[in-house]
């Protein structure tokens, strides 16, 4: 196993910075605009049902997520949701957009100690002004060799970001917060996948963990991660 790691990529949201809390805290406000035409529960059944559909359409991020709130709160009322509601969750859409960046803790610390010894790359999926957006406030843009925002991850997209920064995908590590994105598929797609959970995972990225698989590995936070690359590399 020594030296077989020669290029290790970080997911963004949710493993490098906070994401996921303030879909959570917008979705309170939407369960709390239509509070008089659903109830909370079967709101977030409908809103996650829009969700799923639209994922096609407008893939990852706060813009699809906005929408599918639109589309949610327009079939809820039968068509008759106030403008003035539409107006207030395209506000706290906008406000997503302009959320501070706010870094997971070790984020900074194990970027660096990883980009001191092997390439490191972002590899992250979403609205591509909205990552670009909070790469550029974390401060982090200039530790990594290369940025790759992406429509989905799966492993055929893994082995061509890898290919195209000099590396083939079993020499590479992934490391992020969901398993379905930032795992499985690099493992299917012959690297190393690891698993830093988040304490909050949006239901459609939900998958179980690939338990024995020798290219899986978890770690409570980033705070260990050189720590087991110093384990993979000796």
């Amino acid at each position: 196993m020594a030296h077989s790691i020669r290029m290790v990529g970080f997911d963004a949201d949710d493993t490098l910075w906070q994401n996921e809390t303030f879909f959570r805290l917008t979705q309170e406000h939407f369960t709390a605009l239509l509070a008089d035409h659903a109830e909370r529960d079967h709101l977030a059944e409908r809103l996650l049902e829009a969700e799923r559909r639209n994922l096609g359409h407008y893939g990852f991020g706060v813009k699809g997520f906005v929408l599918s709130m639109i589309e949610t709160a327009i079939e809820v009322t039968d068509g008759r949701v106030p403008a003035s509601v539409i107006a207030e969750i395209m506000a706290a859409g906008r406000e997503m957009l302009s959320h501070p960046i706010e870094l997971l803790p070790h984020a900074r610390a194990a970027v660096e100690a990883v980009a001191e010894r092997h390439p490191v790359l972002l590899i992250t999926k979403g609205d591509l002004l909205d990552q670009e957006r909070k790469l550029a406030q974390s401060g982090l843009g200039d530790l990594f060799h290369g940025v790759e925002i992406v429509s989905d991850k799966t492993p055929e997209v893994y082995r061509r970001v890898f290919q195209r920064h000099g590396t083939a995908a079993e020499f590479a590590l992934m490391v992020g917060n969901s398993l379905k994105s930032d795992v499985l598929p690099v493992i299917e797609a012959g690297g190393w996948g690891v698993h830093v959970p988040h304490g909050l995972t949006w239901a459609l990225d939900h998958a179980d963990p690939p338990e024995g698989h020798p290219r899986f590995r978890t770690l409570p936070d980033l705070g260990a991660l050189t720590l087991m690359l110093d384990e993979f590399e000796h």
